[in-house]
């Protein structure tokens, strides 16, 4: 769930920096002997031909080797669930600032281009986002046998994430307890002792001088202390009920009661802490280093650091090792997400990096069993910090991603893993592959900031939209999630369903997503999941309605996931290319603060029974209300026609 979750995506200084060469398709006519493009065709790599034809009639007596725009390759990832690949998706609304940009005048004969004595206009070309693809996906296919299991391998890397986002619900969990008795009257039942010292509230018990009672006056029926002796005292130490099926907690360990409470919150802050501040560097090193590289870093560090809390004395080292175990263990996320979503091609991006998630429900049912059978929070720390020694030994099996390596020239080594990965698919690489995998020009770009995302009034729209959206989703998710603990019944049980329901919800939304539109399907989840909580709510402090309270926590764990599996792929596709990016990380900015927020949601709970699903289902609502603003698909807008305008003018002028 790293919520987890997971849980956030690149922002502009750390996006995926792939930029694709350009060609001439093949399908179009060779160029007029003597224009001006035709110098420059021989540098290129070819990129969907297929998408790049213009239809027959138009080209007669038209014409042209004018390359199409190339594509922005800036995945978005997020944390555990708000992983997609905003590489895959295009603008598919681009049709209306086709004519726009047909209509414009240009040269000395006016009109579009069509008389003999005018500039000829390149047409803008409409791309199909499941056509996209790449020199890389054309030798060794968009998705086959070899890429199956490169990232099968891959998503295994979101197994240890998720039990670390997710232990603190079993670790931290609430025990029972009282103020500890003396040394001699270790023998007097609990019962007694509470009753007779007046710990109720289990943080004060009445000021008496214990010492001079023995353990056989407490133990007679017919005992009491003084009428009119009310003064109090705080507990100076407490002991834990050690038959509750939870073990050695961190409340135990550390007495972490009473005043102290709040710093098992604390500590669940602090990873969520570092998640965020990992996902500010994490893309920038991606980039900088290489995927493998930075997910293998990662992952021994996450290793590192998951194995030293099993040793950690100290609640305030425990705290640091928790904060850098959360900055790396987010690395390991979006360094995984991209070298998926790179080994595969066209609409299979979008797939791979929705399928990505599926170990995250199975990781919450598996960590239920091991911290059912271990029941004591040290040895639970071990049993999930071992995984990712295991899967460091992947480095010989995974290799780098053949695209960031052809950014780099490093063409030797993309010889070597597309001959590998073209062997494993069966397919035959043509002989002249020196002269296709040439490193992409370097091309001017204009570095889109954050001020790009309020330019004009849809992306004001979809920003302001989106922060709401993906604040209300991921303080939504974790505080069903992380606060399973708080909802009563078996925690083992409550966790193990919780991820079981999320399964069919992340198979659905990937089943539906590419049938149906995604506003209304969105906007059907957050409401699904208010009603649902709404329920819960209800019958929250109601013992006799448990079961029916956990039914309607788990239809809303159900909705809102299968919500969260559609966010980050609606985001990218609301955002065009040259800022999507940017809109995805400022998104995960807010998801951020959500995730730090979400540890003290469970407090609601301790001041009124039914504060916390009564939240929930506000927010919900909150976040229905909002998607019903968001267009269907991208609308035409300012942006997009600059960088139309300024190709145009680009290509005229040459």
């Amino acid at each position: 769930m790293v919520a987890l979750q997971d849980v956030t995506a690149h922002y502009d200084a750390g996006g995926l920096k792939m930029f694709k060469s350009k060609t001439t398709s093949p399908n179009e006519p060779s160029p007029v002997p003597g224009h001006p493009d035709q110098d420059c065709t021989g540098m290129h790599i070819t990129l969907n031909p297929s998408s790049r034809a213009t239809s027959p009639s138009s080209m007669v007596g038209k014409p042209s080797a004018t390359p199409s725009p190339t594509p922005s390759a800036n995945p978005p990832a997020s944390l555990g669930h708000n992983q997609t690949s905003a590489k895959s998706i295009n603008n598919n609304n681009k049709s209306s600032s086709n004519s726009k940009a047909n209509s414009k005048p240009s040269g000395k004969g006016g009109g579009n281009g069509d008389d003999g004595g005018g500039t000829k206009i390149p047409q803008k070309k409409q791309k199909n986002s499941e056509e996209e693809n790449d020199i890389i996906g054309e030798l060794i296919g968009d998705y086959g046998k070899w890429q199956f299991v490169m990232t099968f391998l891959l998503s295994l890397f979101q197994v240890p994430n998720t039990f670390h986002i997710y232990s603190p619900t079993f670790q931290a969990a609430d025990k029972s307890f009282w103020c500890r008795r003396p040394t001699h009257l270790d023998d007097v039942p609990i019962d007694r002792w509470r009753n007779v010292s007046g710990s109720v509230e289990n943080c004060r018990m009445l000021n008496y001088d214990w010492n001079a009672l023995t353990s056989a006056q407490l133990s007679m029926s017919n005992f009491s202390l003084p009428k009119n002796l009310t003064d109090t005292v705080a507990c100076s130490a407490w002991e834990f009920d050690l038959h509750d099926n939870l073990g050695n907690t961190w409340s135990s360990e550390w007495n972490l009661v009473c005043d102290k409470e709040y710093l098992k919150n604390v500590a669940e802050m602090f990873f969520l802490a570092g998640v965020a501040t990992g996902g500010i560097t994490s893309g920038v090193l991606s980039d900088k280093f290489g995927r493998k590289m930075m997910l293998f870093i990662s992952a021994v560090l996450q290793s590192i650091f998951g194995l030293a809390l099993y040793f950690a004395d100290s609640f305030e080292f425990y705290l640091v090792l928790r904060a850098l175990l959360g900055i790396v263990s987010v690395s390991v996320t979006y360094a995984g997400l991209i070298l998926a979503i790179e080994y595969v091609d066209g609409k299979w991006r979008t797939i791979a990096g929705m399928y990505n998630l599926f170990p995250l429900p199975v990781s919450y049912i598996m960590i239920s069993g091991i911290a059912y059978l271990t029941q004591d929070y040290r040895n639970l720390q071990l049993c999930i910090g071992l995984p990712g020694v295991f899967l460091c030994l992947l480095w010989f099996v995974l290799p780098e991603s053949p695209r960031w390596l052809l950014c780099k020239g490093r063409i030797t080594e993309v010889k070597e893993v597309i001959r590998k990965a073209a062997a494993f698919n069966k397919r035959t690489l043509p002989d002249n592959l020196d002269k296709l995998l040439k490193p992409p020009m370097d091309e001017e770009e204009t570095a889109a900031g954050v001020c790009e995302l309020f330019r004009s009034k849809y992306l004001r729209l979809v920003t302001f939209c989106f922060l709401c959206i993906w604040f209300t989703m991921n303080l939504v998710y974790y505080g069903l999630v992380l606060n399973m603990n708080s909802f009563g019944g078996n925690i083992y049980l409550n966790s193990a369903l919780a991820g079981l329901v999320e399964i069919p919800a992340i198979a659905l939304a990937m089943y539906i997503i590419n049938r149906t539109g995604k506003k209304w399907l969105f906007c059907a989840t957050f409401f699904a999941a208010a009603l649902a909580c709404l329920c819960a709510a209800i019958v929250e402090g109601k013992p006799e309605f448990l079961a029916m309270k956990i039914t309607f926590v788990m239809i809303g764990k159900f909705t809102i996931s299968a919500g969260n599996t559609i966010m980050p792929v609606y985001t990218a596709e609301l955002y065009p290319t040259a800022i999507r990016n940017v809109g995805v990380g400022a998104c995960n900015l807010a998801a951020g603060f959500a995730l730090i927020l979400t540890p003290y949601l469970s407090m609601l709970t301790k001041i009124e029974d039914h504060l916390l699903m009564t939240l929930l289902t506000a927010w919900c609502i909150f976040g229905a209300i909002v998607i019903i603003f968001l267009p269907e698909a991208m609308q035409h807008h300012e942006h997009e026609e600059r960088d139309e305008d300024k190709e145009i003018d680009t290509q005229t002028a040459a």
